[in-house]
């Protein structure tokens, strides 16, 4: 096995069920409301292959765990904005090659599961 060889890996953290201040009418800015935060990571897996390290992985745990003390700790009015502090959270590590953040806010439609907005960003 050649430790060079290229291996994309793919990092996904599922539903991560957050609560923070949301949205833009009186009463979302004193409540907070249920957000849901999935995340998708690729990145060159080769040298944490080889190594079995995690200093040559994502450390996915560190992560998530950035990703919720920003959003809980925060406030937001748009859901692009809380997408977009993910995002950065999530690309601060610049071994990640490609991400995709989506946050989804349960109940913001009447007659809808719920509404979400997604990002992608490449190296």
């Amino acid at each position: 096995m050649n430790p060079r060889k290229s291996k994309i890996a793919t990092i996904r953290i599922t539903d991560l069920h957050l609560r923070t201040i949301i949205g833009i009418y009186d009463w979302e800015r004193t409540e907070k409301q249920d957000v849901i935060i999935n995340v998708t990571m690729d990145y060159d897996a080769a040298k944490a292959v080889a190594t079995d390290k995690i200093k040559h992985a994502i450390d996915y745990k560190a992560i998530t765990k950035e990703i919720i003390k920003n959003v809980e700790g925060s406030r937001f009015q748009l859901l692009e904005k809380l997408a977009d502090v993910v995002m950065k959270i999530v690309l601060a590590d610049p071994r990640v090659l490609r991400a995709v953040v989506r946050v989804d806010k349960p109940g913001a439609l009447r007659f809808a599961k719920s509404v979400s907005v997604e990002f992608s960003a490449d190296r």
